[in-house]
């Protein structure tokens, strides 16, 4: 398993869980959208989730909520290169670029950025050239078609086998393409183009991703299936999404991309505390 990610001049100690901290700036993401576009309140943010123990702020600038529009390069560039640069001049911490974009990959890595975070899996044309130009690690996600399509009607026959199948498809061809297999994270893609059945399946069975010895993302925070299975809207899920995350970790998950840091470190502490007392699997 791969313990140490370089992240450009920062390393990346993944032999724990750590929180990677959401930071959107888009005006239509589906939990926070409009809430970080101006530069202070994104600023005032990030410091609170580092403060909170964040390892990583993840920042986007397209959403890729069920049903979103798709925006322009130009407008995705506009949106979060200035918050890299910034966040970049006055943190210590790495910086995570949500995008498919290869321009933004590369602008993106020049204004501090420390990885990629590509829901897309770098299926986009000249995405993995980028990545492999770039230098940085990258997360590949698993998404059933296309963000304004995805929840329309999906279908697996096995989803576990059918999610894994493509993510060993894209870890190859990232590989064949120069990208090197221990800058690779993985993510099954909970909620993008999976019904609530789906979501549950993966999450149960996601120690089989885990023995792919690439470190596991698991993005579940504020989902719409916590809503679904507990009627919560979105402002009222932190206890389910605190739950999943520690079901995640515990199944092998070594990155949570989560809305609430402070709450979900604290899960994630208590879960480190109790692992010397744990019974070790020989």
């Amino acid at each position: 398993m791969i313990h140490i990610l370089q992240c450009a001049a920062r390393t990346l100690d993944l032999s724990a869980p750590v929180v990677m901290g959401v930071l959107n700036v888009t005006p239509d993401s589906f939990s926070d959208g409009g809430r970080f576009t101006e530069r202070d309140a994104a600023l005032r943010q990030v410091q609170k989730m580092l403060a909170d123990g964040a390892a990583i702020i993840d920042v986007g600038g397209e959403s890729t909520r069920p049903g979103a529009a798709v925006v322009s390069a130009q407008q995705e560039l506009d949106r979060v290169i200035p918050v890299v640069e910034q966040i970049s001049a006055r943190f210590d911490t790495i910086i995570s670029l949500d995008t498919s974009t290869p321009e933004v990959m590369r602008a993106g890595a020049a204004a501090g950025a420390g990885l990629i975070n590509d829901v897309r899996a770098l299926g986009r044309d000249g995405a993995v050239q980028a990545a492999k130009d770039v230098g940085l690690p990258v997360c590949l996600m698993h998404m059933q078609g296309r963000p304004s399509t995805m929840q329309s009607a999906p279908s697996y026959q096995h989803v576990v086998d059918e999610v894994l199948a493509f993510l060993v498809e894209r870890i190859d061809a990232c590989v064949d393409a120069g990208i090197a297999r221990e800058a690779l994270l993985i993510d099954p893609g909970f909620g993008f183009g999976k019904t609530d059945q789906h979501n549950l399946a993966l999450l149960a069975q996601l120690e089989n991703f885990a023995a792919l010895g690439l470190p596991v993302l698991a993005g579940l925070s504020r989902k719409s299936m916590i809503g679904r299975l507990l009627d919560r809207p979105v402002e009222d899920r932190l206890i389910g999404s605190v739950a999943l995350a520690l079901m995640a970790i515990e199944r092998g998950a070594k990155v949570l991309r989560v809305h609430d840091v402070k709450e979900t470190m604290d899960a994630v502490r208590l879960w480190q505390a109790m692992q010397p007392f744990m019974e070790r699997k020989e």
